[in-house]
């Protein structure tokens, strides 16, 4: 059985230590992973304890520092599904009151026994229980899926012409989606842009102007219905279609029939659509390639017209090569270069070269396809400002690569050497970047230690970065958690104070960041051992603090 974690926070110790001893935690499903004696204490604690943060707390509503509603109060912040079970001493309504605003599971009067404690945390597994198994009920799961399927199918086909899938589970995911333009023997894509046009009162659509991509792809889906198979949806480019070509149809009928469907939209809804129609292709693989050329036609539409089919090839001459650096090569190859290791950038980069070995082009079509690998590269160079000369070693280094694009055997070997450069120079400016800015934290710390609000939100609205990823890289370069540093930096200042002035302890306190005596005091002899007070009466002597 896997145990609930639970944190108690009580300020009276031995309250703690017999509620842990007394309780059979293990047989009521929990185990304690810590104690704290104050909210303050408990927040820390939280921040410690990471990826072992506690499902449960158990808190004291009167306390120093920082009373168990103000704990729940920041909780709720940070961790809005944690439960709170606060105790109480006093039957206040007005306790009550806050406690029910602040989504508290259980409000105890003290004294409470074992018996009832334990009928309470039973009450809680329960509800734990009841949280986990309705995440993970099945029936709901498939119930919400079902609900989102049309979304999540959209969604697959986007990423299918832009080239972003994993190509070995398309299949399935076909099959799944209910995607009916498997086992062609053809596909083409074409890509339907709605015109921009004034509108007058008398237009069928004018009061409905918004509902016009509805009606468009309502007409696409009634036409293309007898004639093929086909899977239409919504892309960042307008109505995408995926028209399957089987014996009984053909790319021509297709093109004849989307310029009927441009008529019939003038026609019946009285809107004007221009279709931009790709390549035709013969695997699911180059789908994308057919994708990005019924992009590209419908780039001609002030040069050929509006309102009609733009067939590709009628446009542009057919390459009989297939030899093209697409933009998934381009983001692969970028990836490699950031995060790789240099067995992995060897790996891509050897993939993409490899390809000109099956390929059959024209000479010059190696060379373009070599320049637009290495245009990738020197963009990511001015992008991330890397130095041209260092990365090619030399300015010769870099006219041999120019050189090279001759003799495409000699290329991998060429440019690999190149990407593991830009690969090092960008890991060195990463570091770098975060050692600036862990240094500009540290800064912005000593500054403004004295600000009782600071707080490391604060701290990440000055250095644009999120609470989140700025905790984790302090904890890493540091050693030590945002808030155990702060700690240090305010301390060891009133230290300096203690032994350098004169200042009764409550200025100490305020002047480095602590609004009250009590908790400073309390901080301090945590830290060091001793009170301020003590601290200073040893001033002198030959204590090491």
């Amino acid at each position: 059985m896997n145990l609930y974690r639970i944190m108690l926070v009580d300020d009276e110790e031995e309250v703690r230590k017999a509620i842990i001893r007394k309780m059979d935690w293990e047989r009521l499903g929990f185990t304690v992973v810590a104690d704290a004696e104050n909210g303050e204490d408990a927040l820390e604690k939280l921040e410690q304890l990471e990826q072992m943060e506690p499902d449960v707390i158990m808190t004291d509503i009167r306390m120093p520092y920082m009373d168990g509603l103000t704990l729940t109060a920041r909780i709720r912040e940070k961790y809005p599904f944690m439960k709170v079970l606060i105790f109480s001493g006093y039957d206040d309504f007005e306790y009550a009151q806050q406690a029910i605003k602040l989504n508290v599971t259980e409000y105890i009067l003290k004294p409470v026994n074992g018996q009832e404690l334990t009928k309470i945390l039973k009450r809680v597994r329960i509800s734990l229980d009841e949280e986990i198994e309705h995440r993970r009920n099945i029936d709901a799961l498939r119930e919400n899926y079902m609900e989102n399927l049309s979304i999540l199918r959209e969604l697959f086909l986007s990423d299918l012409v832009r080239g972003n899938t994993d190509m070995a589970g398309t299949v399935p995911k076909m099959r799944e989606y209910g995607i009916d333009i498997l086992d062609a023997c053809k596909w083409i894509v074409a890509v339907i842009h709605v015109e921009q046009v004034e509108w007058t009162e008398t237009q069928v659509l004018f009061q409905h102007q918004e509902l016009i991509p509805i009606s468009v792809r309502g007409l696409v889906e009634d036409h293309l219905r007898s004639y093929c198979r086909f899977a239409v949806f919504n892309s960042v480019e307008g109505i995408t279609v995926i028209a399957a070509i089987d014996e009984d149809n053909n790319q021509a009928g297709l093109i004849n029939l989307l310029d009927d469907i441009c008529k019939e939209s003038r026609r019946m809804l009285e809107v004007s659509i221009t279709v931009g129609a790709g390549h035709v292709c013969d695997s699911l693989g180059e789908i994308s390639h057919s994708y990005q050329t019924a992009v590209d036609a419908l780039g001609y539409r002030s040069i050929v017209g509006k309102g009609r089919v733009i067939f590709i090839n009628d446009i542009e001459p057919t390459s009989r090569g297939k030899l093209r650096l697409d933009a998934k090569d381009e983001e692969e190859m970028a990836a490699a270069i950031k995060f790789g290791a240099p067995e992995t950038i060897d790996r891509v980069f050897r993939n993409v070269s490899g390809r000109m070995d099956d390929a059959k082009v024209h000479a010059r079509q190696y060379q373009m396809y070599m320049l637009s690998i290495i245009n990738c590269m020197i963009r990511m160079m001015q992008q991330y400002e890397l130095d041209l000369d260092e990365m090619f070693d030399s300015k010769a280094q870099y006219g041999d690569v120019l050189k090279g694009i001759c003799r495409k055997e000699e290329f991998a070997d060429q440019i690999i050497p190149v990407a593991c450069r830009m690969n090092e120079a960008m890991n060195r400016e990463r570091d770098k970047t975060t050692k600036k800015v862990i240094q500009e934290a540290k800064e912005y710390i000593r500054e403004h230690y004295a600000n009782p609000e600071l707080s490391v939100e604060l701290l990440c609205r000055h250095l644009h970065m999120s609470p989140a990823y700025f905790s984790t890289v302090f904890k890493k370069a540091t050693g030590q958690t945002y808030v155990n540093y702060v700690t240090e930096v305010r301390l060891k200042k009133a230290v300096e104070l203690l032994n350098e002035t004169d200042d009764k302890t409550y200025v100490i306190a305020g002047k480095v960041g602590y609004q009250e005596q009590n908790y400073f005091s309390y901080v301090f002899k945590k830290w060091y051992g001793v009170s301020p007070t003590k601290y200073r009466e040893t001033r002198g002597s030959e204590r090491q603090i």
